[in-house]
């Protein structure tokens, strides 16, 4: 296989098994809050304290030394160094899982995405990048996909659940795109991990008197931080460089689509037409994203 068709496969299935890992880590906060199993805060706090164990774990292993040095290069990050990212990450975990608990799934996702497209796409037009027509067309048409797949389920927000969503979404742009600096994903995703515990530590000491934990909800946020975060942030890490920002944006909009289809397969829900048509929507608007990054890539060459 010529290397660089090996290269886009390998960036295809890296990309199918990270928005595989978000998809289960909806359903794992699902399972955690929304059935009060243990409360928000220290959900957040498990979930990012054991994915930091897996990942230095991991980094031990492989590298045979402890990840205490970042690799981030992005030479136009919004901010330089592993502690801005870290800070986001622990920002974005600790307000989605409050905001999870006031929002039912489809209007939580419908806040949280179109927060994180938005991000992404201003920053990358405040850094001079512009979208051609086709990425305009492909990005509107997946996003009303994913509205129609997420319509049945929408209520009313409050206020506070709505910024603190927002700021989960603002929170994870953020942090998806300083991944796209990443030289060495793990080790990178380690740091970021490793670099929120003294956060916890602070939440922990104020949230301690309203703690509600329970064996299965300690299970399941650490389930959420060891696979569905800690290696699926590390392996979303490893993909980004190969991503533009927009493409990663609009990728991200088929995580509810993988859950629904999960619940079709494991959960034995029926397939709808509704599934069907905003899935197609989607996966159509990603295809017109990818090809309109790559014709738009080659006309630039062809003016240079």
């Amino acid at each position: 296989m010529h290397p660089q068709s090996k290269s886009l496969w390998q960036t295809v299935l890296l990309t199918i098994i990270a928005l595989l890992a978000f998809a289960g880590n909806s359903v794992l906060c699902r399972l955690a809050l929304q059935d009060v199993t243990i409360d928000p805060a220290f959900f957040t706090i498990i979930r990012l304290c054991s994915g930091a164990f897996t990942l230095g774990l991991i980094v031990l292993v492989q590298h045979r030394r402890l990840p205490i040095a970042s690799s981030a290069t992005t030479p136009r990050a919004i901010f330089s160094g592993s502690w801005f990212s870290s800070i986001m990450l622990a920002l974005y975990a600790v307000t989605f899982s409050f905001a999870y608990i006031a929002l039912n799934a489809g209007t939580g996702a419908l806040i949280l995405f179109a927060a994180v497209q938005l991000t992404m796409i201003l920053v990358t037009l405040f850094r001079g990048n512009r979208l051609s027509p086709l990425e305009w067309f492909g990005l509107l048409l997946a996003f009303v996909g994913f509205v129609y797949l997420m319509l049945p389920y929408l209520q009313t927000p409050s206020i506070i659940s709505f910024i603190l969503m927002t700021t989960a979404g603002v929170a994870w742009g953020i942090y998806s795109l300083l991944g796209q600096g990443s030289g060495d994903p793990l080790v990178d995703t380690a740091i970021n991990f490793l670099r929120t515990l003294p956060l916890m530590l602070i939440l922990a000491i104020v949230y301690f008197p309203f703690m509600v934990i329970s064996p299965a909800g300690v299970l399941w946020a650490v389930l959420s931080g060891s696979l569905t975060s800690g290696v699926g942030y590390a392996i979303w890490y490893k993909v980004l460089p190969s991503l533009s920002p927009t493409q990663a944006a609009t990728l991200q909009l088929l995580v509810p689509v993988i859950a629904a289809l999960g619940g079709v397969l494991w959960i034995g829900e029926a397939i709808s037409w509704r599934l069907i048509i905003a899935a197609l929507f989607i996966l159509g608007g990603i295809l017109f994203v990818v090809f309109g990054k790559v014709r738009h890539n080659k006309q630039g060459q062809g003016l240079s």
